[in-house]
C-alpha cells in the first residue's frame, strides 16, 4: 500500500474522530510513523538550598521553643508599644487592635490579651466603661530586671564586641549589623553611647554607622570551641590530629546515615582551616581541598558568633549582614544546611532562625546565664495562660473588699483598725481554698527545664 494513501486515510480517520468521537466504531490505529508517542526527558530532581530545607530533619523540640519565643517577642512588642504612650500605664483595647499587623498577630488583639491573663490585666475603664488594657506588675518587674543585668554587663558586653571586631576582616564592623543582633547578644538600647562611646581605649567610632578595633586582646584570641577540643583530648584521649580541628556533632533523632557519610565526616573533621581570631590570609579556593576549607572557616565564624550570643540563636537574615565584614564570600544558609550536627534552622514563626545545637538539650540551654534565666521566666510567664488565674481572681476580690472596706471607714462608718481584720481573714481564706494538686507548672513543656 502507498505511503500517501496511507496517510490521507488516517488523516481522515483522525478528522472523523475529531468531529463526533462517540459515533465512530473504528478499530484502533495500530503504531505507526503518524501517532508516534513522544517520550518525555527525565529531569533529575533539584537540589538547591530550598529542597534541602524541606527536606532536613525536623527537631520537634527546637521548633517549639522557637514558637514559644515569637510569642514573647510579640508581647514584648506590645510592651513596648503601651510604653511610648505618654497619656497613661494603660491602652484601650479599641486602640490596641490597631496594632495587630504592626506586632505581627495572626488573630484579633483582644484574644490574644484574653489568652494571656499573667501578663495583660484587662479591666473597665471607671469613667468611659469601656475595656482597657495594662502590664502585670509581674511581667513588669521582670522586664526591669532584664534592663538591670544588662547594664550591670556592660564589660561583658564591651569584650563580646571586642571579640566580634577581632574576627572582622579589616577590623572595623557597622554599627547597623550590631543593632540588629543587640538582643541577641545582650547590649543595652543605647549601646552606641553605653558601650562603644565609653569604652575609648577598645573602639573607635570611625563614621556614624562603623566602629574599629583600637588594641587587640591575646586572652580574646580562643574560640569558644577550643574549651571543647581540650576537654576531648583529655577525657577520651583522642590524637591531637583528630581534634584540633574538630567540631562537636549532635546530629538529631531520626537523621538517616547515607552510606559513605561517615567517612566523608571523619575526613570533614580532620580538615584544617584558618581559625577566627588567627587573621585573614588568602585562601586558595581553586587549590586541593581550598574550597571546603573556606567554607570549614565560614563554619568556625558562625559558630564563635552563635556562642558569644545570649540564647546562642540568631535570625538569618540578620547573620547574614556580617559577610561582608567577616569576609564570608558564601551562602551562608548553604553552609547552614551543610552542617545539620552543628547548626538547626527553625522555620517557625515566618523567619529562619539558626541554633547551635550543642548549646541546648531538651529545648533548654545547657550553661544558663543570668540574663538566659529572667527571659526564661519571662516565657514561663506567657506559657502559663489562662492556668492558675484562680490566685489572680483571689488577688482581685481582696483588693476590691479592702477598697471598700477602707473607702467606708473614711466614711465614719467603722473605727480606725476594724477594717484591717476581714483583709486578714480573706488572705486565710485563699490559702484555705488552695489545692496544691490543680498548680500547673509551665515548665513542664520543655520537659522539666
Amino acid at each position: 500500500m502507498n505511503l500517501s494513501k496511507i496517510g490521507k486515510h488516517h488523516c481522515l480517520l483522525q478528522f472523523r474522530i475529531h468531529i463526533n468521537p462517540q459515533e465512530t466504531n473504528l478499530p484502533k490505529i495500530p503504531f505507526g510513523p503518524f501517532n508516534l508517542f513522544i517520550q518525555r526527558r527525565w529531569k533529575k530532581p533539584a537540589n538547591t538550598a530550598q529542597t534541602r530545607l524541606e527536606s532536613r530533619t525536623i527537631d520537634s523540640k527546637l521548633n517549639r521553643l522557637t514558637t514559644y519565643l515569637k510569642k514573647l517577642k510579640t508581647i514584648l512588642k506590645i510592651y513596648e508599644l503601651m510604653s511610648n504612650r505618654k497619656r497613661g500605664p494603660f491602652v484601650s483595647l479599641q486602640l490596641m487592635s490597631r496594632w495587630t499587623n504592626i506586632v505581627g498577630l495572626n488573630v484579633g488583639m483582644g484574644e490574644f490579651v484574653h489568652k494571656h491573663p499573667h501578663v495583660f490585666d484587662v479591666f473597665t475603664h471607671p469613667v468611659r466603661r469601656n475595656l482597657c488594657c495594662r502590664i502585670s506588675g509581674k511581667f513588669k518587674g521582670l522586664v526591669s530586671e532584664e534592663e538591670g543585668l544588662v547594664k550591670d554587663c556592660e564589660l561583658e558586653c564591651a569584650k563580646r564586641v571586642k571579640r566580634l571586631l577581632m574576627m572582622s576582616e579589616n577590623g572595623r564592623l557597622h554599627v547597623h549589623a550590631l543593632r540588629l543582633i543587640r538582643r541577641e547578644l545582650g547590649l543595652p538600647e543605647d549601646f552606641r553611647e553605653s558601650v562603644l562611646g565609653k569604652y575609648k581605649e577598645d573602639f573607635r567610632l570611625v563614621d556614624l554607622e562603623i566602629v574599629e578595633l583600637v588594641d587587640t586582646d591575646e586572652n580574646f584570641g580562643v574560640a569558644e570551641v577550643e574549651k571543647w577540643r581540650e576537654k576531648e583530648y583529655r577525657e577520651k584521649w583522642l590524637s591531637e590530629f583528630e581534634t584540633k580541628f574538630a567540631f562537636p556533632i549532635n546530629f538529631p533523632t531520626g537523621f538517616k546515615i547515607e552510606r559513605g557519610f561517615r567517612e566523608k565526616l571523619k575526613n570533614w573533621q580532620m580538615l584544617p582551616y584558618l581559625k577566627p581570631y588567627e587573621g585573614n590570609e588568602v585562601v586558595q579556593v581553586g587549590a586541593c581541598g581550598g574550597k571546603n576549607r573556606y567554607e570549614k572557616r565560614a563554619v568556625a565564624m558562625i559558630h564563635e558568633l552563635l556562642s558569644l550570643t545570649v540564647e546562642k540563636m540568631v535570625e538569618v537574615e540578620r547573620l547574614a549582614h556580617f559577610k561582608k565584614d567577616f569576609g564570608m564570600e558564601v551562602n551562608v544558609r548553604e553552609v547552614l544546611l551543610k552542617s545539620p550536627g552543628i547548626f538547626y534552622i527553625s522555620t517557625k514563626g515566618s523567619t529562619h532562625t539558626v541554633i547551635l545545637r550543642e548549646a541546648y538539650s531538651k529545648g533548654c540551654l545547657i550553661e544558663p546565664n543570668p540574663i538566659y534565666v529572667v527571659r526564661r521566666k519571662m516565657l514561663d510567664l506567657v506559657l502559663q495562660g489562662c492556668r492558675n488565674t484562680r490566685e489572680l481572681q483571689a488577688e482581685e476580690e481582696i483588693k476590691k473588699g479592702s477598697d471598700s472596706l477602707i473607702r467606708k471607714a473614711f466614711a465614719g462608718n467603722t473605727t480606725v483598725g476594724e477594717w484591717v481584720v476581714p483583709i486578714l481573714e480573706s488572705f486565710d481564706n485563699v490559702n484555705d481554698h488552695d489545692d496544691p494538686a490543680e498548680i500547673i507548672d509551665a515548665s513542664e513543656e520543655f520537659d522539666g527545664c
